[in-house]
């Protein structure tokens, strides 16, 4: 078992906090995310991991990190899918077991992107390809190998997936720290704040789907994984607070979707449902052009489902992130959309996802 490694500093007073976690790979978000926040170099900007995988630019968006880290206060913590690119640098134990079955399936990887611009990619001998990255990515490798568990401060601890409790931590199982499922349901409460990624917010509430951050404050604890590539509507947050003394939270966010001001007021859904991942099952019923009607299994509900996000597996139908919630609109709010169709508009207001059924201005991209 490889314990948690911890780091523990302490930052200038004044400086600017920010925390970003889950990019993913997606290397447009984050530099769009980081000109909104006007990040300078006397800002303290903090990764809470997952900043590799599942995206299209993994290999370009680690190298940005690298290049940032001379420039800027810039602290990272390894999450699970970095762990994964560390673990195929370092040994074999998984190459049967995972990677083997994991890289043919993943063309996006990190792994795959290293050994295609180094133009020695093959699948066929793992440890050939680990010899060739090894050799051609020497500063990647020390990068990722230098990423710590946690990084503790006077007040704030940051994680990726979570911790059981502050004292002992040196004693965690690593990989428990990173891939820590629905951390916010496991009851656990501190004395400082505890900010954690990993699993995106929007798995929390069944009837409403918001990427927003979840502040629990009498436990204090803070989710801010925004759903950034794994969904559809997903979005990169970046959590802020004038210094690490502070309590004074605030947020913002990039989804890179277009925006239009609502026209006509909208009242909210009494009643909705969030299908998320893992609880999407669903029974098609009436088979529509952009729309088809569908009982979702596990609540009952019938609602209709936007056709692109209707999926057949193999233990049958399931969707994409969907719901039937109407937004909470007044005239002049400013919408992000993220479909548009005859019936109306999926849109997103302050990080939550809905339908509006009135009028847009113009679409702006």
């Amino acid at each position: 078992m490889e314990k948690a490694i911890i780091v523990r500093t302490s930052f200038p007073p004044g400086r600017r906090i920010i925390v970003v976690s889950d990019i993913h790979g997606n290397l447009p978000f984050f530099q769009a995310l980081m000109d909104k926040i006007e990040l300078t170099p006397e800002d303290i900007l903090i990764l809470l991991g997952d900043m590799l995988e599942k995206g299209r630019d993994s290999l370009a968006l680690l190298r940005r990190l690298m290049a940032l880290a001379k420039t800027h206060n810039l602290f990272p913590v390894c999450g699970n899918c970095d762990e994964l690119v560390l673990n195929f640098f370092e040994t074999d134990r998984m190459d049967q077991r995972f990677f083997a079955s994991y890289l043919p399936q993943h063309p996006e990887s990190a792994i795959r992107q290293m050994a295609r611009e180094g133009g020695f990619e093959q699948l066929e001998d793992l440890p050939r390809l680990r010899r060739d990255l090894r050799a051609a990515f020497p500063a990647e490798r020390a990068w990722l190998k230098s990423l710590p568990t946690v990084l503790e401060t006077e007040h704030l601890v940051f994680v990726h997936g979570g911790v059981p409790a502050l004292e002992g931590m040196e004693e965690l199982e690593r990989w428990r720290c990173m891939k820590n499922d629905n951390f916010l349901g496991q009851g656990h409460a501190f004395d400082k704040w505890v900010i954690v990624g990993h699993w995106p917010v929007t798995l929390y509430n069944p009837r409403i789907p918001s990427a927003a951050p979840i502040f629990t404050r009498d436990r204090k604890i803070i989710s801010i994984d925004g759903g950034c590539v794994l969904k559809a509507d997903g979005q990169l947050n970046a959590l802020m607070l004038p210094s690490e003394e502070s309590e004074d939270f605030t947020w913002t966010a990039w989804d890179g979707l277009p925006a239009a001001r609502a026209l006509d007021p909208q009242s909210p859904s009494s009643d909705s449902v969030n299908i998320r991942w893992g609880r999407s099952a669903l029974e098609l019923l009436e088979e529509g052009e952009e729309l088809s009607l569908c009982r979702h299994l596990e609540t009952g509900r019938e609602m209709y489902i936007l056709n692109d996000y209707l999926r057949q597996g193999p233990a049958g139908l399931w969707c994409e992130d969907s719901t039937d919630y109407r937004l909470p609109v007044s005239p002049g709010d400013l919408l992000t959309v993220v479909r548009k169709t005859r019936h109306g508009f999926l849109c997103k207001k302050e990080g939550v996802t809905g339908w509006y059924y009135g009028r847009l201005s113009d679409i702006m991209e």
